[in-house]
């Protein structure tokens, strides 16, 4: 199949600076970008996902940003044909498109496609979600790691979701979930530019740390009370406000605290936490080539995109 198209893909760890970048290349193009990160999704978790405001769009139409509510659910699947149309109808304007974000999942279901997976086994689904209820994450994360180290390595571990997910179809199949993942090759109609977006570690967690700060200093906490009422949908079981939210289960004084942790603790957790991400970002990366350079350096996006397209 012939490529009708150039995408670039601005890859990065969180707080790395892919949001600038991608919009400094969409303008620079003469293009528009797609978002891909799964959390920013919501409109109502503007601060704790660092959703971009208008001025750091840069003028450039971003698509896929807070258009949903907490109560809507989106997989990979649903993103992908979402995306797709709004590619095509970018690719026939302009002939490229820049595709930005840090959820890998919903990258690679846009540029290659999933993996086919066994359907759903409601009777283990039921089983290990009960016993999720009954027992917490870490019991199941503990049985993952038996099943399926590679698995257990890779995934998010405070997404619930997947993790049931990984663990009903290593008990329906009897087989690793990781085992079932072909590894889907990119898509031969587009060429596909990976841009990542190279920080040294030291520099990363610095620029982590300084921006969960920056989200305690916009009234973080606040937001994450406003939606303390929706805690159980799966949006919000997400790093920034499950911590956050530990901390308003703890009794006010003089009450001693039976459960939940200080503020202070709550942003060292949301600190840990991230840098524990970035971890998992990493590791996703380097299954496919990526042109490395630091988050400022525009030129040479510019070059590396125009060299494809």
């Amino acid at each position: 199949m012939t490529a009708h198209g150039t995408v670039v893909v601005i890859g990065g760890p969180t707080a790395s600076g892919k949001t600038h970048a991608a919009a400094a290349l969409g303008q620079q193009l003469g293009t528009e970008v797609i978002s891909a990160d799964s959390r920013q999704f919501y409109h109502a978790m503007r601060i704790g996902t660092a959703r971009p405001k208008e001025e750091e769009l840069l003028g450039v139409k971003h698509h896929f940003l807070g258009h949903l509510e907490l109560e809507q659910v989106w997989s990979a699947g649903a993103f992908a044909r979402a995306a797709e149309t709004v590619l095509q109808d970018l690719l026939k304007e302009h002939g490229i498109a820049v595709l930005v974000g840090g959820s890998g999942l919903y990258i690679d279901a846009l540029i290659k496609g999933l993996d086919p997976l066994p359907a759903g086994d409601p009777v283990w689904r039921e089983r290990i979600q009960q016993r999720f209820s009954n027992e917490g994450l870490a019991p199941l994360l503990k049985e993952l790691e038996a099943l399926d180290p590679v698995c257990w390595q890779q995934i998010d571990r405070r997404n619930p979701h997947r993790v049931i997910r990984a663990l009903e179809v290593c008990h329906a199949t009897g087989r690793p979930y990781s085992s079932q993942r072909n590894g889907a090759q990119d898509r031969t109609d587009l060429r596909i530019v990976r841009i990542w977006m190279d920080l040294p570690r030291e520099a990363l967690y610095a620029r982590i740390d300084q921006r969960v700060d920056q989200m305690i200093a916009a009234r973080l906490a606040e937001e994450a009370r406003s939606l303390l009422p929706y805690r159980e949908h799966n949006a919000l079981r997400t790093v920034g406000y499950r911590e956050l939210f530990e901390h308003f289960d703890r009794p006010s004084p003089p009450l001693p605290p039976q459960e939940g942790i200080t503020l202070a603790q709550a942003i060292t957790s949301i600190k840990q936490h991230t840098r524990n991400y970035a971890k998992r970002q990493l590791t996703w990366s380097r299954r496919d080539p990526w042109y490395k350079c630091g988050p400022l350096e525009h030129e040479k996006h510019i070059q590396l995109a125009n060299a494809a397209s």
